[in-house]
């Protein structure tokens, strides 16, 4: 009898334990395209949020607990990021690192907002998610209308004698980035020959390469994804047409130059600033790399994301929304993009988040600098 009765102390002590641990256990969701079209940039936010977690639990956890990650996939679709939004919220996370396409993140913020829960997006770009968003929403990446400028400038700089074409595919994402390099080179005194919207996901842009072409184009930039303007770019060489590209963020994809087809090799690309080689990166991709993974776009945006997250937690001392985006509008971070801030919107702040690159002819891109060491 004494033993039976110790036995089930010791059964009640153990389950007590568990429940104690299950407690003790902070859950934060990483969300994006981890299918369908997109789906190789929902892999970079789940290998770089996942590996983020882990290294976080190795040294302890976050306020003495340790932290769960649960994936979720927003196909990149409004309807299905609110519907993943409110399931992660009934899941009890703390805070979200996501998500990727503009206009899932938009109304997905609006979820997180009136649930408190912090979200951080790595790589959703539109102007619109901190112009227009709750004391909730922060990102690390950068924002539409600065990289439209930027490659405006390019534009104004190299190409201002040509004639040049904006295009955009009437998306959040995409409008706003063709937007903000039609509002920089008007600004820069060099109007665009043409401004066309076209509507995605069709198969023939050839109707759209062939008035280009009878417009005299020279150059053209396209505010959309990489699979309708890989088409475009395709269908226009296809006519013997040597029309110039200058890509956007969303084509640093392994899908894009299969779909452009020959002809590629020195397009020049705006994109994500590659953090791979920053000191402060190099430990933690060297763990990637490790893996076979060598962490493109976004994925280390991802990992200080949940680097930001925490060490706010930290300061705060407390899981607490207006605790935490108190702390992140008033401190820096220690994080593989750097040493970075916020502004008042939620923007980061302390570098430069976009880049330029060029496309090789063997599908890859490089960093300017070295692409062009290479010719």
């Amino acid at each position: 009898m004494v033993r039976a009765g110790l036995f089930v102390v010791t059964a009640i002590s153990i389950a007590a334990l568990w429940a104690r641990a299950a407690e003790a256990e902070i859950l934060v969701g990483v969300a994006g395209p981890m299918t369908g079209p997109y789906a190789w940039f929902g892999e970079q936010y789940q290998r770089g949020a996942g590996l983020a977690v882990e290294d976080l639990n190795a040294k302890g956890g976050v306020l003495g607990q340790s932290v769960e990650l649960i994936v979720g996939d927003d196909f990149c679709d409004p309807d299905q990021a609110v519907a993943l939004a409110r399931k992660l919220v009934s899941d009890g996370v703390a805070f979200v690192a996501g998500h990727w396409c503009s206009h899932s993140a938009i109304p997905a913020a609006k979820v997180y907002e009136e649930a408190a829960i912090l979200m951080i997006a790595p790589g959703a770009i539109s102007s619109k998610l901190t112009e227009e968003g709750g004391p909730n929403v922060f990102r690390v990446c950068g924002r539409d209308d600065r990289q439209g400028a930027k490659v405006a400038d390019y534009l104004a700089d190299h190409w201002a004698d040509k004639e040049i074409a904006i295009l955009d595919d009437g998306t959040i994402f995409g409008r706003g980035l063709a937007n903000g390099a039609r509002r920089r080179l008007h600004e820069r005194g060099v109007p665009a020959a043409l401004n066309e919207a076209y509507f995605p996901g069709e198969a023939e842009y050839s109707a759209l390469a062939a008035k280009m072409q009878a417009a005299g184009i020279d150059v053209f930039f396209v505010g959309g994804y990489h699979r309708e303007t890989g088409l475009i770019f395709r269908q226009a060489h296809d006519r013997g047409y040597d029309l110039r590209l200058i890509a956007n963020s969303a084509m640093a994809t392994a899908d894009f130059p299969m779909i452009t087809g020959p002809g590629l090799g020195g397009t020049l690309m705006v994109a994500a600033a590659d953090a791979r080689t920053d000191p402060e990166a190099v430990e933690v991709v060297a763990r990637f790399r490790a893996q076979g993974y060598d962490p493109p776009g976004f994925t280390l945006y991802a990992y200080a994301a949940i680097q930001v997250w925490a060490q706010a937690v930290e300061a705060a001392g407390s899981l607490d929304l207006d605790a935490v985006s108190a702390v992140m509008h008033n401190r820096q971070f220690d994080t593989v993009l750097g040493r970075i801030g916020f502004d008042a919107k939620g923007d980061v702040t302390g570098f430069d988040p976009w880049g330029w690159y060029v496309w090789q002819a063997d599908g890859t891109y490089l960093p300017l600098e070295q692409g062009l060491a290479k010719k």
